[in-house]
């Protein structure tokens, strides 16, 4: 059983920064991939990106290449999504996800979620 609790989510003009984070609970928490997700209103959950449970292989989606980084820190239970050059287009709910499964990036393939931090762009 693994807990997640994202945070640093909130409002900032486009062209600026924000860092999330998501702290999970448990002993096992290298042992998962884990991945970032958003919502926006009326629009399904997206895949964001994504991190093996080494940290070695990542992906993104198209539309956040080149301007986020995801990235873990296993010794503190950490997940992390650097976001620069914010859009308002990147206006969601972001989630964290951790599954067992090699590099997953569909909402199926993860086991345990977390309950969302709100991101706002304004133009």
């Amino acid at each position: 059983q693994v807990q997640l609790v994202e945070s640093g989510g909130g409002l900032v003009q486009a062209g600026g920064s924000l860092r999330l984070s998501c702290a999970a609970s448990g002993r096992t928490f290298s042992s998962y991939s884990m991945g970032w997700f958003r919502q926006a209103p009326g629009k399904e959950r997206e895949f964001v990106s994504g991190i093996s449970w080494s940290g070695a292989r990542t992906s993104y989606a198209d539309s956040v290449k080149g301007r986020f980084t995801i990235a873990r820190d296993n010794a503190k239970n950490t997940l992390y999504l650097q976001m620069d050059s914010l859009r308002p287009e990147d206006t969601a709910v972001y989630y964290c996800a951790a599954g067992r499964l090699s590099s997953p990036t569909r909402v199926g393939q993860y086991d345990y979620w977390g309950q969302g931090t709100q991101v706002t762009v304004s133009s």
